[in-house]
């Protein structure tokens, strides 16, 4: 098969893996999609240093079992023994590991990929076939605004308004809440959010916007950024005692105002991916039919175009939002969306 694998910092190849041979409960997934996620993209620049040469990445991603039914996958693959596994927090498992992220674990940047039969979720024959690759990224924003145990009458500000700041957005509307704004320095990505029907600002202006839509500051902020700047305005936007999640990784090393947290008792809480039943929850989400989702996908490029998209979007000039990368098998089946 073909496969699109990092070679080093900047530089991605197409090459011919063996096909993956499944073992005892294991699948292959028959692959139709993947989303360049920004760790991927941080991971192409050598920005993380999480990647290593050789390794094919990609945990967004929908396609076919062999007998034709359409499935994602949860990319989570964890130890199933401990705690966190039984009680369905497998993002917390200390074994836990991430398909396509982890250079041992082959991800579906290519034309198949082996999954273990547990991470399998079936998706609805009708739905539009892409969404299926919009499963993991609202999944992480979903659970982010979920490790905020948000109420209906909260006033939530989501910094970032990139793909997880929309799924943040979605999530929390999804959970209820009405009152929200998104902070976002872009146009196009305003503009896209508004097309949503969710509230916009600049991080400038914030603070004003926050008063004026809703009498005052954020009750609950998702930070989906990660960057010192963004966790201080996170501190300054917030009343005493609000709740701020952090699921952006911006960088490594980030510096926070300790008064902002200490004199505000403010709680900080970090979110990572999504628990097994806020990542199946969500794909019954987007499988009852979303047809705004369709306005989260910029383009789509054959696998064949993969070096050159990775390169766009990590130089953030690949389109606002998520590019899909298709694979060739799939293409050359006709496939239709």
């Amino acid at each position: 098969m073909h496969a699109l694998a990092y070679t080093k910092p900047w530089e991605m190849s197409i090459v011919d893996r063996a096909d993956p041979a499944p073992g005892p409960g294991e699948v292959v997934i028959d692959v139709i999609a993947t989303g360049i996620c920004g760790s991927d993209s941080h991971g192409y620049s050598g920005e993380n240093g999480r990647r290593r040469g050789g390794q094919v990445m990609g945990h967004e991603a929908v396609g076919r079992v062999r007998d034709g039914a359409l499935v994602t996958f949860n990319p989570l693959v964890s130890c199933g023994e401990c705690g966190f596994c039984l009680a369905g927090q497998t993002q917390a498992c200390p074994d836990a590991r991430v398909i396509g992220v982890d250079p041992l674990l082959d991800g579906s940047f290519a034309e198949r990929v082996l999954v273990p039969a547990r991470n399998v979720v079936p998706l609805p024959a009708d739905m539009p076939v892409l969404h299926g690759a919009l499963i993991e990224p609202l999944a992480v924003g979903y659970h982010a605004v979920m490790q905020g145990a948000p109420e209906a009458d909260d006033i939530l500000l989501v910094i970032g308004g990139g793909p997880i700041g929309q799924a943040a957005a979605l999530g929390a509307r999804r959970a209820g809440l009405s009152r929200i704004l998104v902070s976002e320095p872009t146009a196009p990505r305003r503009a896209l959010l508004e097309q949503l029907g969710f509230s916009t600002t600049t991080p400038e202006d914030a603070g004003d916007e926050l008063r004026e839509r809703f009498g005052g500051k954020a009750t609950l902020v998702v930070d989906a950024v990660g960057l010192s700047a963004t966790v201080t305005d996170a501190l300054t936007h917030s009343v005493t005692r609000a709740r701020i999640v952090l699921v952006g990784m911006g960088a490594p090393e980030i510096t926070i105002p300790p008064y902002g947290i200490t004199v505000g008792e403010r709680r900080m809480t970090g979110s990572y991916c999504y628990s097994e039943e806020h990542f199946r929850s969500t794909a019954e989400w987007v499988g009852a039919g979303r047809p705004e989702l369709d306005a989260l996908i910029d383009r789509t490029v054959p696998l064949s175009d993969g070096p050159q998209a990775f390169h766009d979007v990590a130089r953030g000039t690949g389109g606002s939002n998520k590019t899909l990368v298709v694979s060739s098998s799939a293409l050359l089946a006709g496939a239709t969306w």
